[in-house]
């Protein structure tokens, strides 16, 4: 296997393994937030913010731990027929279907971008190029810079109304997290059906 496919295994497997052991304290974080919302509710007025802050913690912690969960193989699938098949089978269905998986989070990570540039204020046409002009203006001139591109952002319709845009960008970089572990995975399966892996 080509040493550059190994380092990009190890360096994603890394990378997702770093955040996803910070994204499964979020539990913690919603068990607070619910807490809080239960008290308040008892004991005092409630409070507006606490339950759409408790989904926007719930999304984080389901999107920012899959890519770990795919690469601890931890997550749900019909066991049938797959836990009864060796080792290379299952290498070589995961090798196939992992391309379905694939055009799923890139129809995913698609929508989310666009749903992104929308929550930024931009109502065009070249999303993508919207949001490539914002990040190249935040790397080279600044925060200050950047936010003059932005336009009417995105709230909530609820009482809180917070602003859209930081859950939308989690739920893009988890996305695309999922998608370089998924292409980690399938190269992991070449790698099995050739016995480098075990």
């Amino acid at each position: 296997m080509p040493r550059a496919i190994l380092l990009y295994i190890s360096a994603v497997e890394a990378l997702n393994r770093f955040i996803g052991r910070i994204a499964m304290y979020l539990i913690f974080a919603l068990i607070g937030v619910l807490l809080w919302s239960s008290a308040s509710k008892v004991f005092m007025t409630p409070s507006l913010w606490t339950l759409e802050t408790a989904q926007f913690v719930m999304v984080a912690y389901f999107v920012l731990g899959g890519p770990y969960s795919i690469q601890l193989d931890a997550n749900v699938r019909m066991d049938l027929f797959y836990g009864s098949w060796s080792p290379k089978t299952k290498a070589l269905v995961d090798a196939f279907t992992v391309f379905f998986l694939l055009y799923y989070l890139g129809v995913l990570l698609y929508g989310g971008l666009i749903s992104l540039s929308y929550s930024l204020g931009y109502f065009g046409k070249e999303p993508f190029m919207f949001l490539l002009g914002i990040t190249w203006t935040f790397l080279t001139q600044g925060p200050s810079a950047a936010s003059e591109s932005l336009g009417f952002l995105e709230r909530s319709s609820t009482a809180w109304r917070p602003f859209m845009w930081p859950i939308k960008s989690v739920i893009c970089l988890g996305v695309f997290l999922m998608v370089l572990q998924s292409l980690a995975e399938f190269f992991k399966d070449i790698g099995r059906l050739r016995g480098v892996f075990n």
